[in-house]
């Protein structure tokens, strides 16, 4: 990076070196007590917002695509959606260390940095979590602090970006900072159209030399169409002569969100050694999304078939997390011990409207695969030539959630010697829920109450202080309620959570001139809720077992020349419950690399060269269908005009290739986006 100073003083840039060296800084962050990341005994990668920026990242997705162990899923275009480690997950997001479930895209505008765990995390955050978890660290107000910060975007497709970032000085012990952006979202694909819009104001306030208070609102509204993708031919891969149609209705596919998202976070240090945290997070969000997919092909008569539905869903979640951190000794052992509790109220209503079409009297039709497809509002006609007409009128599901979660948990990271650390933890969790199925035809109350124990131990060997070589053994678990609480039906030996185990060895090294090092073997069994091969509105329970080696590589080679690379490879198998194996778990790519390059030309510019394979994977678990592998090649190039001010060039899919990186059932795959670029200009005032 350049030394361009247009939101940072020399106070700022230490404090992100710090951050660069710690995962943990203060209590926001994912491991929550002030650990050194060579001394973390599990696989992680963090992305900090000057990164964001140079890359040109604007969505989760990207920085998956540059992320070892993880990769990303379809979502059916609405939702972010990662597999880590084999288990695909909508809901293991965190703001802040909060818990943010709903299914949506996330903006990155307002976030300091993104923190990418692999391995379960039920310990420090309770269900879920199950191969990891993604924890956005929003940017807070700064104390002493005067900056106006901003970045213009447009693209070839035609879709731009604003986005403002001003921190407001407004006295010895206080400070306001207020993030905004609006995003036009257009790309390669018809009928592709969208917006959003984000505000988020803070403000910290230190009340005392050893009391802070930060205070956060952020208001989400966000509206964009829906791609599902195309569908797979005889041969189980993309059919490639269809890469231009949009199985979609130009007016009945979309998503819209709404949400207001509060904060509130209390530190106190109550000695040197001992730190109080409490926090105390809110969140409405009003949610709906409509669409069309393909659900079925017929190769040898260009027929496809259409699904589709209308999904609404009004969620409030109320979390209250409280944690003390001690450091003490006891004899000749050093303790860094943590103690906390959490409670979680979350009230959810969702409901389904499938379509009727007047041909069929069913949710389905067919229809020749042309471009566009006959399918316009709620009207259009079959692949037969007969007219007909549709709309969303039979409801398939309609459910009121209560959730309650209380937590209680403990870990203490005991150093036995200069070369020799052990970290022992468990977590409990009593998970309360209640779901009313409030379809007229079949209306029932369920409830179910699950009390489970999560256990966590690593060991961590340091020969000397740059490196690190340890163990770990990890649980969690996820309620068959699953991720967005639909219903708990079914025979009570069903009702039992998944259980996830973890074992990973791994080692971290640092090195002097700059470069880090991390290497980790790991094997995961698991058994999780997963979309049905013959149906995609349904749900299949998969038990697998994922085994696989990351590496990772980053830092500074030259002073000019700055590195990451990421190889990661996966083995899974799905176990038969009847003793039968053989197939592979859907979407485990066995090898995924990328690396970037920024190389530093001189004071004033610089280049960057990256690149990000993905071997090919199964569409489904009955492994019919399959993701071809592919190659991106991306690019970038800034120039600082002035001190204030840098002109930026992302380029993505350099060579224009075609290929189709994610899918969300055997019908459904994307179709990436062609050779595209993005013009930033980067400063501040």
């Amino acid at each position: 990076m350049s030394n361009i100073a247009y939101a940072q003083s020399e106070k700022d840039v230490e404090v992100i070196a710090v951050k660069g060296q710690y995962l943990s800084i203060n209590e926001s962050n994912s491991i929550k007590t002030p650990t050194p990341i060579i001394d973390v005994p599990q696989s992680l990668s963090i992305f900090t917002a000057d990164q964001i920026t140079e890359r040109g990242i604007t969505s989760v997705g990207q920085m998956i695509d540059y992320t070892p162990g993880v990769n990303n899923s379809q979502g059916e275009g609405h939702r972010d959606s990662i597999v880590f480690r084999g288990n695909r997950s909508t809901a293991d997001f965190y703001i802040d260390g909060n818990r943010d479930d709903v299914q949506y895209y996330r903006a990155l505008y307002n976030v300091e940095q993104v923190e990418i765990l692999r391995g379960p995390n039920a310990l420090l955050f309770g269900r879920g979590g199950t191969g990891g978890i993604l924890n956005r660290v929003s940017k807070k107000a700064q104390v002493g602090e005067q900056f106006n910060a901003y970045k213009a975007s447009l693209n070839t497709f035609g879709g731009f970006n604003l986005e403002l970032d001003s921190n407001i000085d407004t006295g010895d012990t206080s400070s306001i900072r207020i993030n905004a952006m609006y995003e036009s979202v257009e790309n390669h694909r018809d009928f592709y159209d969208g917006e959003r819009y984000g505000f988020n104001p803070t403000a910290h306030i230190e009340l005392s030399d050893d009391t802070t208070v930060d205070l956060s609102y952020e208001y989400i509204n966000h509206q964009r169409f829906i791609d599902r993708g195309i569908p797979t031919g005889s041969d189980g891969r993309p059919v490639e002569a269809l890469k231009d149609v949009v199985f979609a209705d130009p007016e009945n596919n979309y998503h819209e969100l709404e949400a207001h998202i509060y904060k509130a976070n209390l530190a106190h240090q109550f000695t040197d050694s001992i730190k109080g945290n409490f926090s105390a997070f809110y969140a409405d969000y009003d949610k709906a999304y409509a669409n069309f997919y393909a659900s079925g092909y017929d190769q040898n008569t260009n027929v496809v078939e259409l699904d589709g539905y209308i999904d609404n869903t009004v969620r409030d979640n109320l979390i209250l997390s409280s944690n003390m951190v001690a450091e003490f000794q006891t004899e000749s052992f050093g303790h860094t011990l943590i103690v906390g509790a959490d409670f979680i109220q979350t009230n959810s209503d969702q409901n389904r409207f499938n379509p009727v079409f007047s041909t069929t009297m069913d949710d389905r039709e067919f229809f020749v695969a042309n471009r566009p497809i006959s399918l316009n509002g709620f009207a259009g006609v079959n692949a037969s030539g007969e007219s007909f007409t549709t709309g969303f009128t039979d409801l398939n599901d309609d459910t009121r959630v209560g959730l309650d979660v209380f937590s209680l948990y403990i870990q203490d990271e005991i150093e036995i010697s200069e070369h020799l650390d052990i970290i022992i933890g468990a977590r409990f969790d009593s998970f309360d829920i209640e779901v009313l199925n409030a379809n007229p035809s079949a209306i029932e109350t369920r409830s179910r109450k699950d009390e489970q124990v999560s256990p966590r131990a690593g060991i961590i060997y340091k020969p000397q202080e740059n490196v690190s070589i340890y163990a770990s053994y990890s649980e969690s678990f996820l309620p068959r309620s699953g991720e967005q609480f639909a219903n708990i039906n079914g025979n009570n030996n069903q009702l039992d959570p998944d259980t996830f185990a973890n074992q990973e060895i791994g080692i971290k090294w640092d090195f002097a001139d700059g470069l880090s090092l991390t290497a980790a073997l790991f094997e995961n069994e698991q058994s999780s809720p997963q979309v049905a091969d013959n149906d995609p509105a349904t749900l299949d329970v998969i038990d697998s077992e994922i085994s696989g080696f990351e590496l990772q590589l980053a830092g500074q080679v030259t002073d000019a020349w700055s590195v990451s690379f990421n190889y990661s490879n996966l083995d899974g198998e799905i176990v038969d419950r009847n003793g039968g194996t053989g197939r592979s778990p859907r979407e485990v790519p066995e090898s995924n690399i990328s690396i970037w390059n920024t190389y530093q030309i001189s004071d004033v510019m610089g280049l960057g060269l990256g690149a990000t394979y993905q071997d090919e994977s199964f569409i489904n678990n009955s492994n019919t269908a399959t993701l071809p592998s592919y190659t991106r090649v991306d690019a970038s190039a800034y120039y600082d005009v002035s001190d204030a001010m840098r002109i930026q060039l992302n380029v993505e899919n350099l060579t224009d290739e075609l290929y189709y990186p994610n899918a969300h059932s055997t019908h459904q795959a994307t179709v990436a986006a062609p050779l595209n670029a993005r013009l930033s200009i980067i400063g501040g005032f």
